[in-house]
């Protein structure tokens, strides 16, 4: 629910409040939502700026460095952190500006990759071999890349500790993610794996960052503090690409993957996520595609019967908006007891 200046507003005008008690309320809750993440030109330059920083010194990182050497590398990446450590610790605790002062001790954990890089390369300490320039860590899929990653997620777990900001949750599950694939070559013991089998890592890691996700959900007490929504992102982002782009199978296949998608939207009603129902969306329009152009290519109805159905999902979500409440109640009344203690009720 959004409030605005003019709800409160009305509130005095109806007489539910005197306008006193509404300036009082707007001016309490404005000091109360200051350092929530909010759409607005602040906010975005803040996470816009440390983008750029984050892109700076990992994905866009040049040869260049590698003059350097691991020792100087380790050396130059750890006076970074240090510096935006102490940056944000002023921000975030002395001026409690919490949203920048938050995204500095996140760049702060996303250094952590390239000083251990630079410790190895000192150190010439492989788990798999040299894997090569720092570039490629993010290019390609190597089991060397582990102690980077493991010393990523302490970093920012540390971080957390002191500094209870939802998006250092986000350097751990993108993290998490390229652990996935950087552990199959030194569980299975090979380097070469074909696109199939890369999927279906990419498929039960999402699976089980959903899951993790779940339960940081129901442990989190208020929405503000919202945790698990990186985690939810980047399971779906994994579970979701890791069973569409497994391709060919049957018809039945198919229709199991739609259903899947139909689960998801379901998902966002009783976990009240809409990340969910965005992946669900996509993945019902991937099924009508292919149907479209596989199932009834040459069928002169099918056309018109999405049409009909595309009106008629346009007219029930018309009916969902006018009776939300009534209708997630009706879906919750459906749901075993056992089942909705669960949920988490905070969002309900």
């Amino acid at each position: 629910m959004k409030i605005f200046k003019e709800d409160i507003d009305w509130a005095a005008s109806e007489g539910i409040i005197s306008p006193e008690q509404a300036d009082a309320l707007w001016e309490a809750l404005s000091q109360r939502l200051e350092n929530r993440p909010q759409f607005n030109l602040a906010n975005v330059s803040y996470y816009f700026g440390a983008l750029i920083v984050i892109s700076g010194m990992t994905w866009f990182m040049g040869l260049a460095w590698e003059q350097f050497g691991g020792g100087g590398i380790f050396l130059i990446s750890c006076i970074y952190a240090l510096c935006f450590v102490l940056a944000g610790k002023t921000l975030w605790f002395e001026q409690n500006l919490t949203i920048p002062g938050g995204l500095l001790f996140t760049i702060a954990v996303c250094m952590t990759p390239l000083a251990i890089y630079g410790l190895q390369t000192m150190l010439d300490l492989w788990p798999q071999g040299d894997p090569g320039n720092y570039r490629d860590y993010h290019i390609w899929v190597k089991g060397s890349w582990l102690f980077m990653e493991l010393g990523t997620i302490i970093a920012a777990l540390i971080a957390l500790k002191f500094v209870r900001f939802p998006f250092l949750v986000a350097p751990i599950a993108f993290t998490l993610w390229y652990m996935s694939m950087d552990l199959t070559p030194l569980l299975f013991g090979r380097v070469d794996f074909t696109w199939e089998e890369r999927l279906w890592v990419s498929f039960w890691f999402g699976l089980a960052c959903l899951v993790v996700a779940y339960w940081v959900d129901m442990k989190t007490t208020r929405i503000a503090q919202d945790y698990a929504f990186w985690l939810y992102l980047f399971g779906l982002l994994s579970f979701w690409f890791g069973m569409t782009l497994m391709g060919e199978g049957t018809e039945w296949e198919f229709f199991l993957y739609f259903v899947i998608n139909l689960g998801l939207i379901l998902l966002s009603v009783l976990l009240q996520r809409r990340v969910f129902i965005v992946f669900g969306a996509l993945g019902a329009f991937a099924y009508f595609s292919h149907l479209a152009y596989e199932l009834f290519r040459d069928s002169l109805l099918f056309p018109f019967a999405l049409t009909v159905l595309g009106i008629g999902v346009i007219y029930l979500g018309v009916l969902y908006q006018r009776n939300r409440r009534a209708i997630e109640g009706w879906i919750l009344g459906w749901v075993p007891m056992s089942f909705q203690q669960v949920l988490p009720r905070r969002r309900w």
